[in-house]
């Protein structure tokens, strides 16, 4: 099952387990039972998993790992009240169960108990660090900002090697409106990757600080002023990092609303982004607000499914250039399912 698991093929794995292993549920291994309950989370199959938990559940009072394992899985599948109540009733609780829990918190908007949880641990880890940061960016106060200076000036040097927690730190600062704080780590971090000057870009955007963001990309691209390796990341294997350098760009570009910006940030976009994620959405607003609607129109004729966010864009960028009939047009050819309040709101 391990094996299946690792090459990320849960259904096989549970197949496995109900051809072998249900009806033999208690002579099987804890480890073997953590890896059921692992399928059954990356499946999202949570009636699966209360089974196996009901069928279990003397295990779960003895092994950590099947504790752990079954927090998460109820974490997972949004199932929160099972798993804090696991989490609440295990008296040995381990650093992974804290993470899993703060980032459950997370997930569903609760960033309050996230922070809570963090300062019941005694030693907490780069981990648990990263989603303070993350709870404190989604909670953007005062007091948030404060937390985030206070923890980041007791954390250990050696945990500024992990770019990621960079990352969460500069994103807590600037969601906290902290711009000042956040250019001084970023300019003084020896070893920048992309997810930092994606954090720093989308920051700018956020703060309205549009100009900055276009730098920030310029220089990106500039193998004179950065290392050659991000660029050859952003061009061939790095897609995910690179998501979010782009869409700020062209965020960016849509705060100033500059005809010939948005022609040369678009033309250095990669193909292969133009189809998904947030692009097509960016770039039809783009278009709409320098008044291209031609090419709005262009992207969003390319979109095979629109989801609500392209329906309402294309409807808004209609009405941004005087369009209103087209937008009433395309209103009504938006599936009932997919209006939104944004929708009407645009449609008005």
């Amino acid at each position: 099952m391990k094996l299946l698991n690792d090459k990320k093929q849960f259904k096989k794995a549970l197949a496995l387990f109900d051809q072998h292993g249900i009806n033999n549920i208690l002579t099987l291994s804890n480890f073997t039972i953590t890896q059921v309950l692992k399928a059954c989370a990356h499946m999202g199959d949570l009636q699966r998993g209360k089974i196996i938990h009901n069928l279990i559940a003397s295990k779960t009072k003895n092994d950590i790992y099947v504790s752990s394992t079954l927090i998460h899985l109820y974490a997972h599948c949004d199932d929160i009240e099972s798993a804090q109540s696991l989490f609440d009733s295990t008296k040995n609780k381990t650093p992974a169960m804290y993470g899993i829990m703060m980032k459950a918190f997370i997930k569903n908007k609760q960033a309050n108990k996230a922070i809570a949880l963090f300062n019941e641990i005694q030693n907490p880890n780069d981990v648990h660090m990263i989603l303070l940061f993350n709870s404190c960016a989604q909670l953007k106060t005062k007091e948030a900002l404060d937390l985030v200076k206070k923890i980041s000036k007791r954390i250990p040097k050696s945990f500024y090697s992990n770019p990621y927690l960079l990352t969460s730190l500069l994103d807590a600062l600037m969601k906290c409106g902290d711009v000042a704080h956040a250019e001084s780590l970023f300019y003084s971090s020896k070893e920048k990757v992309l997810p930092i000057y994606g954090a720093m870009m989308k920051g700018y955007v956020e703060n309205n600080l549009a100009e900055k963001t276009i730098e920030l990309f310029n220089e990106l691209k500039n193998p004179a002023d950065v290392n050659t390796i991000l660029l050859n990341q952003m061009k061939l294997d790095d897609i995910q990092s690179s998501i979010p350098i782009y869409l700020s760009a062209i965020k960016a570009v849509s705060q100033i609303g500059d005809y010939s910006k948005a022609q040369s940030i678009v033309k250095q976009v990669p193909d292969c982004l133009l189809v998904e994620n947030q692009i097509p959405s960016a770039l039809i607003d783009l278009w709409g607000k320098v008044g291209s609607i031609d090419e709005a129109k262009l992207i969003f004729d390319k979109i095979r499914q629109p989801n609500t966010i392209e329906y309402t864009t294309m409807v808004n960028s209609y009405g941004l250039n005087g369009m209103g009939m087209q937008a009433i047009a395309l209103f009504h050819q938006i599936p009932r399912e997919l209006l939104g309040e944004a929708t009407y709101v645009c449609a008005l």
